[in-house]
């Protein structure tokens, strides 16, 4: 493979692109965690203390891209708890890093109903030259690259896979624009040596995974689904930014919705299943409420129904398993492996390149850290 990039440093470097709540809520955990002992196997919010070698207190902070004035040109440290960044602070004692946030290049990052809210809500775009993403990921020395675009910015997107081809960083689509899971830009990986996990994070215990749980549990248990929908609101800029242009919700919709099916015995028409973000709402911020209905059919064709409502902070949510798949890459780094990783994919996003249910996924990334899978 060309480029092939191997890397045996104890140290992984990260830069992130687009430091909202996300990342924010990352940031936080990178220092809320950097003492756990080496031999707590079971940390409270952790699914694995330590990935092969690598602790939490391995990672580094070499880079972070944003497009808001109130964020550029400030530490990192600083950064993540400007508005409209809004998720619950569980880590207020960020040391300064010395990593400056950096103006990107906006591209389609900002929808242009967002300019109509209220500026704690909402983005302020900064007016200063946008840097060059590659050279700056180069002269950081960065392992691998988070993409923490808004849902929509399929350009931006695009720019940051091809920044990291370029720049032979590892990479993280944490967004539902189909990269690693898309078979062109998986070859270009792949070709370059170059390893990435996508495409759009699934959380801990959020939406996602406890209606794919729930509908594999029904098909598991003879029960046939005929109808469900799983409905989302919440208030932070993820939401305000889907609320206000439907357009930008195609991918989303569509990986939420394949993550799902996925798991059911039989497909569902459009109809019968719907799934998706419904509303904004202001002073939920990052809190996210889920709704889930369920109708099927169980022995003798006697009806079942389940609803249930989930709230969770949703950003926390996302950065329990984003913490999990930057070691990850950092193994198949040191192992010389490009291209889509399909068990840390299938485990950590809703539209991997392939689905897997979660259990055998689960399986599959022990392997993968085992050494006894490739990818």
């Amino acid at each position: 493979m060309a480029n092939k990039k191997v890397s045996k440093s104890k140290e992984i470097k990260i830069a992130i692109a687009g430091l909202g709540n996300c990342a924010s809520s990352l940031v936080q955990g990178i220092y809320y965690y950097k003492d756990v002992k080496d031999d707590d196997e079971l940390v409270p919010g952790l699914m694995h203390n330590i990935v092969g070698d690598y602790k939490i207190s391995d990672i580094k902070i070499v880079a972070v891209f944003d497009i808001d004035k109130r964020k550029v040109g400030k530490d990192v440290s600083q950064a993540i708890f400007e508005k409209p960044n809004c998720t619950k602070t569980f880590c207020k004692d960020v040391p300064k890093t010395g990593v400056i946030v950096k103006m990107a290049p906006i591209l389609d990052g900002v929808a242009d109903h967002m300019k109509n809210y209220p500026e704690d809500q909402t983005f302020l775009p900064d007016n200063k030259k946008p840097v060059d993403v590659t050279a700056e990921l180069k002269k950081s020395g960065a392992d691998v690259l988070i993409s923490y675009m808004p849902v929509g910015s399929q350009k931006a997107t695009e720019y940051y896979a091809q920044a990291c081809l370029e720049a032979g960083v590892a990479f993280i689509n944490c967004m539902p624009v189909f990269i690693c899971s898309d078979e062109k830009w998986e070859k270009k990986f792949r070709d370059k040596g170059i390893p990435c996990i996508g495409d759009d994070i699934k959380s801990q215990i959020g939406a996602t995974i406890t209606h794919r749980v729930l509908s594999r549990l029904f098909a598991e248990r003879g029960v046939t689904i005929d109808r469900s929908y799983q409905l989302n609101v919440g208030g932070n800029t993820d939401f305000l930014n889907m609320y206000g242009e439907r357009a930008r919700l195609k991918t989303k919709k569509v990986s939420k919705t394949e993550a799902v099916e996925s798991q059911l015995a039989k497909r569902l028409s459009y109809d019968n299943l719907h799934i998706g973000p419904s509303d904004w709402v202001p002073f939920l911020k990052d809190n996210k409420v889920c709704f889930i209905r369920m109708e099927g059919r169980k022995f003798g064709n006697v009806p079942v129904e389940l609803e249930l409502r989930l709230s969770v902070e949703d950003s926390p949510n996302s950065a329990g398993c984003v913490i999990d798949a930057i070691r990850l890459l950092k193994i198949a780094l040191d192992r010389g492996i490009g291209g889509t990783l399909i068990s840390p994919s299938a485990y950590f996003m809703k539209h991997p390149y392939k689905q897997f249910t979660d259990e055998r996924a689960r399986e599959m990334i022990e392997e993968f850290i085992a050494g006894k899978r490739e990818r």
